[in-house]
């Protein structure tokens, strides 16, 4: 549970309509730049990490306060906040949003700071975030955020000046990058990733987490000159499937920087190699979730 008093998060409760296997310890935290980012690319494997029991949250930087031709930030926004909720409720997570706005995500002291209580108050053991290098400022500078941020969690020197602020974490937590939008870099070559998760079981549960985003469409047409979202978004799984044949899956990076933990976390929840074979899956109620790899 978040203790209350982050001023910068909605900290409504969240329901939880799907029941996981059993409790589990092992807190993760899926966090990305805007509504619907983090549904086209990692939640079918938030699926699956919830079925094992896992706690999980997901979070926004922002509101998505621009995705829209004919409404105002305001009204966007708070629409936009419902359809993540509701997608997060798809699974039993927690959505919340660190109310930055659209193309106003800035590499800066403060954002660190704010970002860091964030990973304070949720305690991960396992952070998945955007990738360094995408198509989008924000995506990118949220990566930037999210990495120094875990660094700067167990540091108890380092203040984050909130109100009600959160202990320093024991460890750094481990931390992926998801895929970037089209699986390509900005000059449209393919990006390579250390390992895909195969989501085919629960794919069809991904499309309904994506098709929550229904104020999305209209825009992502009229902007982007794309229609059919959630084409695009089977588009992409299915591309990761063909590389370990399977029908869907979704790529991730590990952040391999002194001195984050390097340990297959993820991989052993999901009891899955990475390249398309399957192994015997850590119990995420028993799994050591604090690697002895204090920040120095």
């Amino acid at each position: 549970m978040i203790p209350a008093g982050f001023p910068f998060l909605d900290l409504s409760p969240m329901s939880t309509p799907e029941t996981p296997a059993a409790p589990s310890s092992t807190r993760i935290l899926a966090i990305h730049a805007h509504p619907d980012d983090i549904e086209f690319q990692c939640a079918g494997t938030l699926a699956l990490l919830r079925r094992l029991g896992c706690p999980v949250t997901i979070a926004t930087m922002t509101p998505g306060d621009c995705g829209s031709a004919d409404r105002d930030a305001e009204a966007i926004a708070e629409v936009r906040r419902a359809e993540a909720r509701a997608s997060a409720d798809l699974i039993g997570a927690e959505y919340l949003c660190l109310e930055f706005r659209d193309l106003a995500i800035f590499d800066d002291d403060e954002s660190r700071r704010r970002v860091t209580e964030l990973i304070r108050r949720i305690d991960p053991d396992l952070v998945l975030t955007a990738p360094p290098v995408d198509y989008l400022i924000d995506h990118e500078v949220t990566s930037r955020l999210v990495r120094d941020a875990c660094f700067c969690a167990p540091l108890p020197n380092y203040k984050t000046r909130q109100w009600e602020p959160a202990p320093p974490t024991r460890r750094i937590p481990r931390l992926w990058f998801v895929d970037p939008l089209g699986l390509v870099d900005r000059d449209g070559r393919l990006v390579e990733c250390d390992a895909r998760i195969d989501v085919s079981e629960v794919f069809a549960l991904k499309q309904q987490m994506l098709a929550c985003h229904d104020s999305q469409r209209a825009w992502l047409l009229a902007h982007h000159g794309i229609d059919e979202y959630l084409r695009v978004q089977e588009e992409f799984s299915r591309r990761r499937g063909s590389e370990i044949g399977v029908a869907h899956a979704e790529g991730f990076t590990r952040y391999k920087g002194h001195p984050y933990p390097q340990d297959d976390l993820l991989l052993t929840l999901v009891g899955q190699d990475g390249k398309g074979g399957r192994i015997t899956p850590t119990s995420a109620s028993t799994v050591d979730a604090s690697p002895d790899t204090p920040a120095s």
